[in-house]
């Protein structure tokens, strides 16, 4: 017992100063002092310059107007479809082109035009392309303009997957844009960790917000997911007369 109440003792003495602090006044701070506690002044995020109308400084070009040697045949040898001012028209029946790099993350920037289409061209007939991701997971390019066709397939869908918002599509021959958000899925071997998921903003306004990829975007049958590494951005000739300018990329 005696040792009990001395254990008890020496327990007290070594909590006195520790109750002691607390029990002191603690120093009263200004208010910019309380702010400064919250502040983090460290990494500083690097300056981009982003000139209007143009790719940011920090942004991979695509096309610029100049030429296509950042794109290349599906076919293989060199894009073929047809250069004129700042755009790039689809001629048809050349097939898809592609970035002759490989992405996974990107923030994408791709104006198209519709031409004014001929009387027979409705639904999916009516100035058709897309633009996809990885060579799989496919944002429609679509004349959705007035033009009834399945939702899941007009203009800045993720084709046969989800629904836009809103059709933001403007009449044909005006330009639209699209300044898409997209996350590669990821891959543990040839099991799927995570999916892939897309922001599409459709002449500035959000029409797809953050949606799951739910696999490859297949014309017949479901999606599906396949093991893969990072992949090039494709455009598609869809034998339609579509045009694209301005096309740019930032690494996420």
């Amino acid at each position: 017992m005696r040792n009990n109440r001395l254990a008890t003792v020496a327990g007290l003495a070594l909590l006195t100063p520790a109750l002691a602090a607390c029990a002191a006044p603690q120093e009263k701070l200004e208010p910019w002092q309380q702010a400064q506690k919250t502040e983090v002044w460290e990494p500083v995020p690097e300056a981009v310059e982003t000139p209007a109308g143009k790719a940011p400084s920090d942004a991979v070009v695509l096309f610029d107007g100049t030429d296509l040697s950042a794109w290349e045949s599906v076919n293989g040898g060199e894009a073929a479809w047809t250069l004129g001012g700042d755009t790039v028209t689809v001629k048809p029946g050349t097939g898809n082109i592609r970035t002759r790099q490989s992405f996974c993350d990107v923030q994408l920037h791709v104006e198209w035009r519709a031409p004014q289409p001929e009387e027979d061209m409705d639904g999916q007939k009516r100035n058709n392309s897309g633009v996809f991701f990885q060579e799989r997971y496919e944002i429609q390019v679509l004349d959705s303009y007035q033009n009834k066709t399945y939702p899941n397939g007009q203009a800045a869908s993720v084709y046969k997957q989800t629904i836009p918002l809103v059709n933001a599509t403007r009449p044909p021959g005006e330009w639209q844009e699209y300044d898409i958000i997209f996350t590669a899925p990821k891959f543990d071997g040839e099991a799927l960790e995570s999916p892939g998921y897309v922001t599409v903003i459709h002449n500035g306004v959000v029409v797809q917000n953050h949606v799951e990829i739910q696999g490859t975007t297949e014309w017949i049958g479901a999606p599906k997911y396949k093991a893969h590494g990072c992949a090039p951005i494709q455009l598609q000739d869809h034998d339609n007369l579509v045009s694209f300018r301005n096309i740019w990329l930032r690494e996420l």
